[in-house]
């Protein structure tokens, strides 16, 4: 893990404490370029011990021993020197009220795809809602969970996201009706359109951090040489089902564009809202 391991990895089967464990594995997964280690080291210790991340502030002294060893040093070994997502070594992922399954056949949610949740809680009651290459089931889930009056309906080409969306809404117990196909092929009318397309420009592929480029699918991801590909299908499509409100989540520096699209398409009220960062995400168009 270059260059650094854990004790967990040296001594085997005891002699390690939460401490030693996560002191070890933060500097592994520090040079290995993570943004944050010591987060990643605790959710990866929580899950080999089957603990709550609190749990480990409380109890620092505690031993990791038996089977939790090897656990935690197949995940720090998958972090560091695989790069895989912390998700996806966990397989699951909270997003908003709800946690979510995860894995490589779909998108780990981010946080700034929420204000598509934001706007989805303003529509009317019963409103017909469409989100649009769901992946992981978030958007569609997240709103049905926070507004049961919606009649969600989610929408991906990929039928092994359409599976992973599938269980997420078993496990939840949230009644949306899930279709695999294109856009908004077969759904008919609908009040409104959410969707979180792929938007990163093909050639921004080699700047993407591994996390992204080598285990998130590039379907979900790349939409052709300026990023709008799939956003130039999704607005006029969205128009022909009659909805009158469109919220599209974009790359940084697309709101403009994302947003000519939208009043060509007769959404002459359209606006942007920022993310946590100032970046303008999410473009959203009324008529």
């Amino acid at each position: 893990m270059s260059g650094h391991r854990s004790p967990a990895v040296r001594t085997g089967f005891g002699g390690v404490t939460v401490r030693e464990a996560l002191d070890s594995a933060v500097i592994a997964i520090g040079a290995a370029g993570s943004d944050t280690p010591r987060l990643d080291a605790e959710l990866l210790l929580a899950d080999a011990l089957g603990v709550s991340r609190s749990a480990l502030f409380t109890d620092p002294a505690r031993e990791v021993a038996g089977p939790a060893v090897r656990a935690f040093q197949n995940s720090v070994r998958r972090r560091s020197v695989g790069r895989e997502p912390v998700a996806y070594i966990l397989g699951s992922k909270g997003f908003r009220h709800i946690d979510l399954l995860v894995d490589g056949r779909v998108l780990v949610p981010r946080p700034e795809t929420e204000l598509l949740v934001e706007v989805g809680l303003e529509l009317a009651h019963g409103a017909r809602v469409v989100d649009v290459g769901t992946g992981s089931g978030a958007v569609a889930l997240a709103l049905k969970h926070e507004r049961p009056d919606l009649d969600v309906i989610a929408t991906d080409v990929s039928g092994g996201a359409l599976q992973v969306a599938r269980a997420n809404a078993a496990a939840l117990e949230l009644d949306v009706e899930l279709r695999e196909g294109d856009l908004l092929a077969g759904v008919g009318a609908c009040d409104a359109v959410l969707s979180n397309p792929p938007y990163v420009c093909d050639g921004e592929r080699a700047s993407l951090a591994p996390e992204i480029s080598h285990h998130e699918p590039a379907g979900a991801l790349f939409a052709g040489a300026d990023g709008l590909d799939v956003i130039r299908r999704l607005v006029p499509a969205a128009a022909a089902a009659a909805a009158g409100l469109v919220a599209i989540e974009v790359g940084a520096g697309q709101a403009q564009a994302a947003g000519a699209l939208l009043r060509a398409a007769s959404y002459a009220d359209v606006h942007a809202r920022t993310d946590l960062a100032g970046i303008e995400r999410v473009v959203v168009g009324r008529r």
